[in-house]
Formats: C-alpha cells, sequence, structure tokens
C-alpha cells in the first residue's frame, strides 16, 4: 500500500517509505523525504527557474546509479517543464519550483544538479563555479587551503565566493556574476586555476590528467560550461552515509584540519540553518553579482 500525501494541494504517492538507502547509517527513505520537507525552504531558490539533472539511485548509493536529464517517466502534469537547447536537439527538463515538486523529486531518490545558468537565458552563466577534488591522499583539508587563494584571487577582481562542501571528498566555490556567456565563465575559471597552479605546484593542478592526480586538487573550471552541471546546495548525496552538499563558513574553512571536520549529514543541517541560516543566500542577490573582469 502506497502512501497518499496531498503537499500544498497536491496529491503525492510517496513509496517504500520504510527502505534502507544509506545501510552505512541506517537511513531510510522516508527520512530522505523528511529531510527534504524540513530543508525545502533554503533549498528551492537554488533550484527556482534552472533545469535539473538527477542522479538517482533508488536502490541506494551501493544499488544502480544511473543519471535522467529529461523529464522521468510518470511525471505529474502539474510539475513544470520547459525545452532546453543541446547540442543534439532540444530537450525537455524539469524544473523544481515549488515544495509538490521538490518531495515528488525526492521520491525518486535523487541527487539534485543544476547548471550556471536560468532557465530564461540558457547559455548565460549568472554563476561561476570551481569544483575543488582531491587526489588521495590529499583531501578537503588540501582544498580548504586552494579555496581560500582562489577567494583571494577572486575578490582582487571583485567577485565574492562562497564555498560548500560537495557532499564527497572535496569542496565547490560559488560566486554570483553578472550574466556573461557561459563560454566567458569557463575561460576566465580556467585562467584562475592556471594561476592557482602556478602559484601553488605542488598543491593544484588545472587539467584532469589521472597520472598527476595524487596528492594533488584538481581546480575543475569546467562546469561553468553550458552543458555541464554541479550539486545542488543542500542536496544528498550517494554515498556511504547520507552526506549533504553542505555550504560552510569561510572560518570554517580556514580552521579545517581534518576531513570530518566538513563532514555534514542530513540530521546536522537543521540545526546550522538555525545557527547561521543559508549562508549561500548572497548567491540570490543580483545585486551582489560581481562583473567577470
Amino acid at each position: 500500500m502506497t502512501p497518499i500525501t496531498e503537499v500544498e494541494g497536491r496529491r503525492l504517492a510517496l513509496s517504500n517509505l520504510e527502505k534502507v538507502l544509506y545501510p552505512a547509517a541506517g537511513f531510510a527513505k522516508g527520512e530522505v523525504l523528511h529531510y527534504y520537507a524540513t530543508i525545502a525552504d533554503v533549498l528551492l531558490p537554488h533550484l527556482r527557474d534552472r533545469p535539473v539533472s538527477f542522479l538517482r539511485y533508488p536502490d541506494g548509493p551501493d544499488g544502480q546509479v544511473f543519471f535522467t536529464k529529461n523529464v522521468p517517466p510518470g511525471t505529474p502534469e502539474w510539475v513544470t517543464t520547459a525545452e532546453v537547447p543541446r547540442a543534439e536537439g532540444p530537450a525537455r527538463m524539469v524544473l523544481v519550483q515549488d515544495l509538490p515538486s521538490l518531495m515528488w523529486a525526492a521520491n525518486l531518490v535523487t541527487e539534485f544538479h543544476t547548471p550556471q545558468w536560468l532557465i530564461d537565458a540558457p547559455g548565460e552563466a549568472d554563476r561561476l563555479v570551481f569544483d575543488l577534488d582531491p587526489g588521495s591522499p590529499a583531501t578537503v583539508v588540501e582544498c580548504c587551503e586552494v579555496a581560500l587563494w582562489l577567494r583571494e584571487r577572486l575578490a582582487a577582481d571583485g567577485i565574492e565566493a562562497y564555498a560548500k562542501t560537495s557532499g564527497s571528498k572535496g569542496l565547490h566555490l560559488a560566486a554570483a556574476i553578472r550574466p556573461a556567456p557561459s563560454e566567458q565563465a569557463t575561460e576566465y575559471a580556467k585562467e584562475l586555476a592556471v594561476e592557482a597552479e602556478k602559484a601553488m605546484p605542488r598543491l593544484v593542478l588545472h587539467r584532469m590528467t589521472k597520472s598527476l592526480r595524487p596528492g594533488k586538487v584538481f581546480v575543475d573550471w569546467s562546469q561553468n560550461a553550458a552543458r555541464k552541471t554541479t550539486a545542488t546546495p543542500y542536496t544528498l548525496r550517494a554515498r556511504r552515509e547520507p552526506t549533504v552538499s553542505a555550504p560552510v563558513t569561510w572560518q570554517e574553512v580556514q580552521d579545517c584540519r581534518s576531513p570530518r571536520a566538513l563532514t555534514f549529514l542530513a540530521p546536522d543541517i537543521a540545526p546550522r540553518l538555525q545557527d547561521y541560516g543559508d549562508l549561500l543566500a548572497p548567491l540570490l542577490d543580483t545585486d551582489r553579482a560581481g562583473a567577470l573582469p
């Protein structure tokens, strides 16, 4: 028997609530839905008007994990969808604009990934992102060192950066920018990644070359490309535990001495929101957007 729930006047069938999705933590699907319902107020503004790519893991991270960009079959007609231009021809994608749509999507068991542009201007970046990805034995501790350098460098160009954990091993930096073509944002991000490598050659890489990765931080600038997406703030990740891509303070970045210090699980987020509010709220304030040089 699938329980039918009403969310803001929309009827939703929520399935398999007892199913354990995160065996390492005994975290069940019902708890995943509860997490998204609890933090919807801060998550929705980061999803709104951005087409969502779903990374689905209906049987947990150890089961099949697959990427869905097009509107999934069975999507209710009240969920907003939009046509998105793609190299291989236009596609219809989902926009998660409200709480019922969020709970419907969460019931599919998904990570949320979004591009750096809004649906009314595809390919016009209003965000700049850097994905700092550590090659073992490097960890998020080394990512923090690189993040602090990038923060200063961006500030020198009048761009204010904010940090969040990737929810995996690394760290993401994001900044609001005045709309600019995605190619230009990508180019600028790549220049900074190259500069970072010159400034910290023992620590930083700007190319993904696998053989060079151990012990270094790959500054992935490529997620600024129009066709690329990045994990949305507050999304759960398909990992051993219910880790979250969680906004962090610059003080926490500066003080980080061990990976545990910047690992946040679903139950950690509500208390953090009480303490800090949404640390990434400035990204939503267009008046604070910096211009690309």
